[in-house]
C-alpha cells in the first residue's frame, strides 16, 4: 500500500496502525510506504513529484490519496481534478486507487456532510474504494461526544480518532468487520497504542456502520499485502 497524504495520514503513524489491525485479526499485514508532507494537497503532491515517483518505482495494489478537508466548493473542485490525475497513473502501476475520507476541523462539525460527499463523488469519478473514516467519525461525534477524537488543535486526531479512522481502512481493504479488533496495538516502530476497551467498541461499531453506508464490505481489496 501508498498512502498519499498530509498530517491527518501521518499523525498517529495511520498506516502503521492499519498493518497493526491486520495482523492482531490474523491477516497478512500489508506493506506500505507513505510520502506525507504537513499541509499538502493532492495538487502539491502532483507538482512536488515525489509522490508519482513512487507510484512508479514499485508494485502497489491500492494506493490511498488524501487531502484536506474539501468541504467548500474550492476545496472538492481541487480534490476531483488532482485524483482525476492520479488514477490514471494509479492504474498503470497495476494498484487500485482509494478515497481516504477524513474531517472537518472541530470548529467547523456542521461539515461532516459537505466532507463526506466530496470525497465520495472523488471516489465515485474514478471508479476507486472509499475509506469513509469521516463518516465513523460523525456517529461517534453523535453518539459519544464526549469521547475525544479531535487533539487540542482540532484538527488533528486523538489515539481514539486514530484508531477509529484505522479500523475503517482496515475494514475496507480487507473486507472484514472491524468489530472485535483488539484495543491495544503495538506498531512495528514498537509505539503501544491503546484506548479503552469500552471506546473501542464503540469506535468499531461507528466503523463498521460507516462502511456499511458506504456500500459494505470490499472484496475487491482482500489481496493487500
Amino acid at each position: 500500500m501508498l498512502f498519499i497524504g498530509n498530517s491527518l495520514t501521518y499523525v498517529n503513524d495511520l498506516p502503521a496502525l492499519v498493518a497493526a489491525f491486520a495482523e492482531a485479526a490474523g491477516e497478512t499485514p500489508p506493506e506500505f510506504r507513505a510520502v506525507v508532507a504537513g499541509g499538502f494537497s493532492l495538487e502539491d503532491h502532483w507538482q512536488q513529484g515525489e509522490a508519482r515517483k513512487a507510484i512508479e518505482r514499485e508494485k502497489w495494489d491500492v494506493v490511498v490519496l488524501q487531502q484536506g478537508p474539501s468541504a467548500s466548493a474550492e476545496g472538492r473542485a481541487l480534490l476531483l481534478r488532482y485524483a482525476r490525475r492520479f488514477a490514471p497513473e494509479i492504474r498503470r502501476a497495476g494498484a487500485r486507487p482509494a478515497l481516504y475520507m477524513v474531517w472537518p476541523s472541530a470548529g467547523r462539525r456542521q461539515d461532516f456532510g459537505a466532507v463526506s460527499d466530496s470525497y465520495r463523488l472523488a471516489a465515485e469519478d474514478i471508479r476507486g474504494m472509499l475509506l469513509p473514516a469521516g463518516e465513523a467519525w460523525r456517529r461517534v461525534e453523535k453518539k459519544v461526544p464526549k469521547l475525544a477524537l479531535y487533539s487540542s488543535d482540532g484538527l488533528h486526531p486523538t489515539v481514539a480518532g486514530s484508531y477509529v479512522a484505522g479500523a475503517v481502512i482496515y475494514g475496507q481493504l480487507y473486507g472484514r468487520s472491524p468489530i472485535g479488533l483488539p484495543a491495544r496495538l503495538t506498531l512495528r516502530s514498537g509505539t503501544t497504542m491503546e484506548v479503552p476497551a469500552g471506546d473501542a467498541r464503540l469506535l468499531q461499531e461507528a466503523a463498521a456502520e460507516a462502511i456499511e453506508k458506504s456500500g459494505g464490505l470490499s472484496s475487491q481489496a482482500s489481496g493487500a499485502r
